[in-house]
């Protein structure tokens, strides 16, 4: 591989893509209105909906035969959830997510977070669903503290990654078929320049421009919104870097042999549509039948939303998401032979 070389294509795409200031501005101003405007849209949610999360799940409730509960159960407008694991749903507690989480596992217990207005009138609404004060005593008190998660703290994550996908998809698989069309890569192949070596500075140009991007747009962005951020902005770094390579990657193959822009256009639309709607970047996949949960695990948008939204929302550490990262790894080593395998410069 001659340095020279693929330091003039890095710097030639670079120029390129800055000197299209539609693109760079499209490419900036794009996530920034979308942060914006779910922070507006977002910042006065309505307060009239209780979520309490109950761990043990609630068909154990007839068999504690306590008053206090089954009269709490049957109040209006509160939403009661099956909770399996304690450690997360305390963690839910603790950043908004639930209301109050009360434990039957064993000795009757119930979670609310201090500073939640919600959980005050929870728990009031509990002592009053007592027929004595023996029935609410039994429960063993337990508060935590923590700053809400809004919405717009939990589609963050999502709405850079999405940016990061358009930008990958097109920068790379868009780019090069028009090379193609143009004459371009016919030209180039009567140098010097090997295809590893053309393949690489558009690779390392697009992964460069694209974190800059997600960086200038996450630094600026919270300045305003203050986001939420509990784990590191290194595992973060890492998180996106990694996924902006694999979806770098998935674009090479299109771009690996096809002539036409409106093929490509086609294509990369029908790609990036389903991984924006499937992948959990608007709402949660929780919610979805277990297949539609499975098929979006083969999509590489959501092991990076769910990667950085673990991060920034739940401070998870590089061990806690690995499985995502290794899944990543394998898809852009995957792709990389696949596009470089059927790469043709004409």
């Amino acid at each position: 591989m001659n340095i020279k070389r693929f330091l003039a294509i890095l710097h030639a795409r670079n120029l390129e893509f800055i000197r299209d200031r539609a693109a760079l501005g499209w490419s900036i101003m794009l996530p920034v209105f979308l942060i914006f405007g779910f922070a507006f849209l977002f910042s006065n949610p309505d307060k009239d909906i209780y979520k309490v999360g109950i761990h043990a799940g609630l068909e154990s409730v007839s068999t504690k035969k306590n008053p206090a509960i089954e009269n709490f159960l049957a109040t209006k407008y509160i939403q009661f959830i099956n909770e399996s694991d304690l450690k997360k749903s305390i963690e839910k507690v603790t950043h908004h997510q639930l209301d109050m989480l009360i434990d039957l596992s064993g000795k009757p217990s119930y979670w609310i977070n201090s500073t939640s207005p919600k959980g005050y009138v929870l728990e009031r609404m509990l002592r009053a669903s007592a027929s004595s004060p023996s029935g609410i005593t039994a429960y063993t008190r337990q508060t935590v503290t923590g700053r809400e998660i809004r919405y717009i703290d939990w589609a963050m994550p999502g709405i850079l990654a999405m940016n990061m996908m358009f930008g990958s998809l097109f920068g790379i698989g868009y780019v090069i078929v028009r090379y193609r069309k143009n004459g371009v890569l016919k030209r180039l192949k009567a140098t010097p320049l090997t295809a590893f070596e053309f393949i690489s500075a558009q690779i390392f140009s697009r992964l460069l421009l694209t974190l800059s991007i997600t960086i200038l747009v996450f630094l600026g962005t919270n300045f305003f919104v203050d986001f939420i951020m509990l784990g590191s902005y290194f595992t973060l770094f890492l998180v996106y870097t990694l996924g902006a390579f694999c979806l770098i990657s998935l674009a090479l193959i299109l771009a690996s042999r096809t002539e036409s822009e409106e093929f490509a256009g086609g294509i990369l639309n029908l790609i990036t549509w389903p991984m924006m709607i499937f992948s959990g970047v608007w709402f949660s996949l929780e919610g979805l039948p277990p297949t539609a949960q499975y098929l979006s695990k083969l999509l590489p948008l959501t092991h990076i939303v769910d990667a950085a939204r673990a991060v920034m929302n739940d401070g998870a550490g590089m061990l806690d998401i690995m499985p995502d990262l290794l899944v990543l790894l394998a898809m852009s080593i995957l792709f990389l032979f696949i596009g470089a395998m059927l790469f043709r410069w004409k």
